[in-house]
C-alpha cells in the first residue's frame, strides 16, 4: 500500500498495537498499511458516509484483509465500543470537526490508549481543547506537500505542562525539537503577514485599525516562535 507523504507521517505516528480504529476512512489506505506493517492484528475502519466505505471495502479486498478490517457507518466514533481499539486516528478534518468527535465520543476514548490527530485547521484550538481535557501531545511531525503545510499528533491521557499561546498555535514539541519544516511555515508566515500589513498600511477606519493589531499580534507570535527554533 503506497500512502501519500501525509497520510504516511500520520501512520507513523501510530503505536503498535492490537486494534486500530480510522475516524474518516475514506479509502481504508491508513488501516491497510499498518496491518501490512504488522503493526496491528485488526482495524476498525468508520466513516459518516457510505461512499468511502464502499471504498474501504474494494481496497481491503484487494489486499486479502476482509477478515481482520471491518467496516462501520459511524459519526465519529458512535459506533466504536469501549476497549475495542487501543489506537483511534482522527485525519483529514478541519480542527472544529476533531473537537467536536473527540467530545462526543469522550466516554468511549476513555479506555483508547492512543490518539493520532491530523486536524487541517484551527491547531490553536485543538491543542488547547487537548490541555484542558488532560490529555498529553506525545510527539509532532509536520511535513510540506504539494504546497500545503500539515501537522500531526500523537496524543494520550495525562496532564502535559501548561501550554503558552505560542506553543498552541504552533506545537509544543516541534517547538521543543526546533523541526525544520515548522520554521520553513513560519518563514512564509512571516512574509505573507508583512504583505498583509503592508497593505493595510494606507486603509484607514475601525475596521482596518482592528485589523492591523490582528496582524500584528501574529507576527508577534511567529517571531516568538522562531526564536525558539534558533
Amino acid at each position: 500500500m503506497q500512502l501519500s507523504q501525509r497520510l504516511l507521517a500520520v501512520a507513523d505516528l501510530a503505536s503498535a498495537g492490537h486494534c486500530l480504529a480510522d475516524v474518516g476512512t475514506d479509502h481504508g489506505y491508513i488501516p491497510i498499511y499498518l496491518m501490512e506493517k504488522g503493526k496491528y492484528e485488526r482495524a476498525i475502519a468508520m466513516d459518516v458516509k457510505k461512499g468511502p466505505l464502499l471504498r474501504a471495502e474494494e481496497n481491503r479486498r484487494i489486499h486479502g484483509f476482509e477478515e481482520r478490517m471491518e467496516l462501520r457507518l459511524s459519526d465519529g466514533v458512535q459506533a466504536l465500543k469501549d476497549g475495542e481499539a487501543d489506537t483511534v486516528v482522527i485525519a483529514g478534518m478541519g480542527g472544529g470537526l476533531v473537537i467536536h468527535i473527540l467530545t462526543e465520543g469522550e466516554k468511549v476514548l476513555r479506555s483508547v490508549e492512543t490518539l493520532v490527530l491530523q486536524p487541517q485547521s484551527e491547531f490553536g484550538r485543538v491543542r488547547d481543547f487537548l490541555e484542558k481535557k488532560e490529555y498529553r501531545i506525545e510527539e509532532e511531525h509536520m511535513l510540506c506537500e504539494d504546497g500545503k503545510y500539515y501537522a500531526m499528533m500523537r496524543v494520550k491521557h495525562g496532564k502535559m505542562a501548561p501550554l503558552t499561546e505560542v506553543e498552541k498555535k504552533y506545537g509544543p514539541v516541534l517547538l521543543r525539537k526546533k523541526d525544520p519544516v515548522l520554521k520553513e511555515f513560519l518563514e512564509r508566515e512571516e512574509r505573507k503577514f508583512e504583505e498583509i500589513r503592508e497593505h493595510l498600511g494606507v486603509m484607514e477606519g475601525e475596521k482596518s485599525a482592528l485589523r492591523k493589531k490582528e496582524v500584528e499580534k501574529e507576527l508577534e507570535d511567529i517571531r516568538a516562535a522562531k526564536e525558539r527554533l534558533d
